[in-house]
């Protein structure tokens, strides 16, 4: 059995379920809107954050989910389908899971309507039925990830991030809205519990790890779905090249930020780049912190009793770091 059939397992019928909410919840009124959305959702991705919600709702819950958590669930998906919609404007990306992007095949006006559509779509589900402290969540994660990425544009024009800096960006691009997953999973069965600061600290480390090991792709022999060095010819600071950077001699450091700045798009000094990153220890030391992330998230489980619930969590969090694309 895959591994992600083996996760989802525990909540297979509240996913079939979801799905069908999940698509009633973007209907609209415009013909050209529903077929924009019936596009998205065909073209959907394994659907991880869904199942953080529902997984951390029946750990909490003796197995059990309410109607909060299926709205839980379908906010956070509309949010996340928002962004997606959004970054591929930001990134001028023609692609996504390899199929044609919504800008690509409707242009960047319509993607950018669409994107707000489902932003408020989430929100409005929130609002009408009352549940302004799912709504908080969500807002928070929502303004988190517009900081980041404005963050991380920022630092990438001065090439200056430290390693510190670095870590506040993927907190707030990625690991936030796994965050606001968790916590929303289990706020929507046990609000004002202490539990709602524990699944989001939890999510928060796996969204750490995932970033990791995204950011280590960069550097990978494995086909995925990015070609390898694409990080440096978009200027992104990830963590390998921030650490070789703060160890490497000032005539080195010279050469890696030249190469950066000017010869990005030079494909042989880009594997040039990779491969003194790769030499000084760099992956290495990337690997050490995803794994440390993970840990951490795994200890915060130990405090409650094994269930399935638990046991396709963990499951989750080992495949964050263990996937290949």
């Amino acid at each position: 059995m895959k591994i992600v059939s083996q996760i989802k397992e525990p909540i297979n019928q509240e996913m079939e379920l979801f799905e069908k909410k999940f698509y009633e919840s973007m209907s609209s009124k415009v013909a050209l809107l529903n077929r924009i959305t019936y596009y998205i959702v065909n073209r959907k991705g394994k659907q991880m954050r869904p199942m953080f919600v529902f997984l951390t709702a029946k750990l909490l819950n003796n197995g059990g989910v309410n109607e909060r958590t299926y709205r839980g669930a379908s906010v956070i998906e509309l949010i996340h389908t928002a962004t997606l919609v959004h970054d591929d404007v930001v990134d001028d990306s023609n692609k996504r899971r390899g199929f044609f992007s919504v800008n690509a095949l409707w242009k960047n006006k319509i993607a950018v309507l669409v994107g707000d559509y489902l932003l408020s779509k989430g929100l409005l589900l929130s609002i009408d039925n009352g549940d302004f402290d799912l709504l908080k969540i969500i807002s928070v994660a929502v303004r988190e990830m517009s900081e980041g990425e404005l963050l991380q544009i920022e630092k990438a024009r001065r090439l200056d991030i430290t390693e510190e800096v670095y870590y506040d960006i993927i907190r707030q691009k990625t690991a936030t809205l796994i965050a606001a997953c968790c916590s929303l999973g289990a706020c929507s069965v046990k609000p004002d519990s202490p539990d709602v600061e524990i699944f989001r600290k939890f999510g928060e480390l796996i969204g750490m790890a995932f970033q990791i090991k995204d950011d280590l792709f960069d550097y990978g022999e494995e086909r995925i779905g990015k070609p390898t060095g694409i990080d440096i010819k978009e200027q992104k600071m990830t963590l390998p090249l921030i650490y070789v950077l703060n160890k490497c001699s000032k005539t080195e450091k010279k050469w890696l930020i030249n190469s950066i700045k000017n010869h990005n798009k030079d494909k042989k000094r880009v594997k040039e780049v990779i491969a003194f990153v790769k030499a000084n220890g760099g992956l290495e030391y990337a690997v050490k912190k995803m794994l440390a992330y993970k840990e951490e998230a795994l200890a915060l489980l130990d405090a409650y009793p094994d269930s399935e619930y638990k046991g396709s969590l963990k499951l989750m969090v080992n495949y964050v770091v263990d996937r290949k694309k």
